[in-house]
């Protein structure tokens, strides 16, 4: 993926990575919920809910509120297993593609190692005179 001219170039894999979640709904919601849930208005919003909801809307709130946190927290923590199963395959494809370019990089020392030493001892040879039996 080419990037215009000044701009930050990244990971192969994480553009391949950028592109793919790009074009898929799902995770983009998935993304999106995730962020939101780890952000401070998420906490200052649900701190303002569970007053108003305990001061004016129920009587009793209690039962209804453990039955809504819980649930929340079900899907709050799915969202969070989400997010590290994703994390995961992503830190694992970086990973594969930086131990390809690791091992072909090593590979291509190896045959420029192989033909200076070739080059080297053809022009000691040349410029090296023989020793002659006298």
């Amino acid at each position: 993926m080419s990037s215009p001219r000044g701009a930050k170039r990244h990971h192969p894999v994480v553009e391949a990575h950028q592109l793919r979640r790009a074009s898929d709904l799902q995770l983009r919601l998935a993304d999106g919920i995730t962020q939101f849930a780890g952000s401070m208005m998420f906490v200052y919003l649900h701190a303002v809910w569970f007053a108003v909801w305990m001061l004016f809307v129920e009587k009793s709130p209690w039962p209804t509120l453990t039955l809504v946190v819980s649930l929340e927290a079900i899907f709050l923590s799915t969202f969070v297993m989400i997010g590290q199963n994703r994390a995961a395959a992503f830190q694992q494809a970086k990973a594969d593609h930086d131990f390809i370019e690791s091992e072909l990089e090593l590979k291509t020392n190896t045959e420029l190692t192989r033909a200076i030493h070739a080059m080297t001892t053809e022009l000691h040879s040349r410029l090296t005179p023989e020793k002659s039996d006298q």
